[in-house]
């Protein structure tokens, strides 16, 4: 698969595993302060969504970097909206 692959080609595929590595200390930033009230919920579900419409093409192309970037990207960022919905403050709706 890879072993004749460009130079350039490792190196994308290896930035496409690292580049959303950057979500864990969203994830943890989240825990630590039990809250994610700075965090948009129109910006969250607007790129879960579509990572979530990008996800199907990732499964038939042929391009590695692509799938391979696209499964951890959404599994990565799966992972900040659970910790969102986690600590999501909902209003009350008695005041």
């Amino acid at each position: 698969m890879l072993s004749n692959a460009h130079p350039l080609e490792l190196l994308a595929l290896v930035a496409s595993v690292v580049m959303p590595m950057w979500n864990i200390p969203l994830i943890i930033k989240i825990f630590r302060r039990r809250s994610s009230a700075d965090l948009s919920m129109y910006w969250l579900w607007g790129v879960w969504g579509c990572m979530l419409l990008m996800l199907p093409w990732a499964f038939l192309t042929k391009d590695n970097v692509l799938r391979v970037f696209s499964c951890v990207n959404f599994v990565l960022f799966s992972g900040v909206a659970v910790a969102v919905m986690k600590f999501r403050k909902v209003p009350d709706a008695r005041n």
